[in-house]
């Protein structure tokens, strides 16, 4: 068993403008318009920065941001006044560039079907290097390997599974005390308002199937495939988030900047239903 402890949701502090989307120009939220809670105020930091998606903090304070329009960005802070001087773009023509982590000083973008690796990024924004293919997915990996979380070490030897049963994780952090994975999972459509929930959920071990496409939110059968596997042999959601609020960006906070009631506490970036009929998230 593990431990359960509390979730909660909050704002980010840094705030991207996505600019404009495949459906056409987003109606961006003034700061005061946010409701946050007290003691906490909005500010944007970078403007310009079209459908962004994930994000990651190099160590010489560069943002990188990947998106949904084949662009990766990288976001500078010259003087520390927490507010962007320059946004570069370090690479574009990517297939949805989306994920993006920091490791050793070298970016690692995920894209559709590829893991790419820029080395020594943050000496190299004005002229990024050509990236280096970690792993090509569309030659290595099977289809027993999609709907899943795969581990790999990071020059791309040793691809395993990790979890099963994965629609549409976007967000993932490792608990600070547990080293446990939490990682946040996308609910299917189609199913009505108000099922299923996205879903907050804990790998804490590796082997576990999260449901799909069996099971949604851990109790609700899928009406199509779920006779084929009963939710009771799925690992449930420690926190279930609402249907259709598209939770995409998660991390803990381990900070010291916050009151000291959200040290180690989950901070989820929700989305935004697309098609609930009224909208949520």
């Amino acid at each position: 068993m593990i431990s359960k402890p509390s979730v909660i949701t909050a704002l980010a502090c840094i705030v991207l403008l996505p600019g404009l989307t495949a459906s056409g120009p987003l109606r961006a939220q003034t700061p005061n318009q946010w409701v946050v809670p007290a003691g906490f105020h909005v500010t944007v930091y970078a403007d310009s920065v079209g459908n962004a998606r994930e994000m990651a903090l190099g160590p010489r304070g560069t943002v990188f941001v990947g998106s949904w329009i084949g662009k990766v960005y990288a976001i500078i802070d010259r003087n520390g006044d927490h507010k962007a001087d320059r946004v570069v773009v370090i690479a574009s023509g990517l297939d949805q560039p989306n994920g993006v982590a920091v490791h050793n000083g070298a970016l690692y973008v995920a894209t559709k079907s590829k893991i790419l690796r820029f080395d020594n990024i943050e000496q190299r924004l004005d002229a990024p290097p050509a990236p280096v293919v970690v792993r090509d997915s569309n030659v290595c990996l099977p289809p027993p390997m999609t709907a899943a979380i795969l581990r790999m070490k990071p020059d791309g030897s040793n691809l395993e599974v990790f979890a099963e049963g994965v629609r549409n994780t976007v967000g993932f952090d490792w608990h600070p005390k547990t080293r446990e994975l939490w990682f946040t999972d996308n609910g299917r459509d189609m199913m009505g308002d108000d099922v299923p929930n996205d879903e907050l959920n804990v790998a804490w071990k590796r082997g576990l199937h999260f449901g799909f496409p069996f099971c949604h939110q851990g109790d609700v059968p899928d009406p199509e495939f779920g006779a084929q596997r009963a939710c009771s042999t799925t690992e449930p959601p420690v926190q279930k988030l609402g249907a259709h609020v598209a939770a995409l960006g998660f991390t803990f906070y381990t900070g010291d900047m916050f009151p000291a009631s959200y040290k180690n506490a989950a901070i989820i970036a929700e989305h935004g239903s697309w098609n609930r009929s009224v909208p949520s998230g």
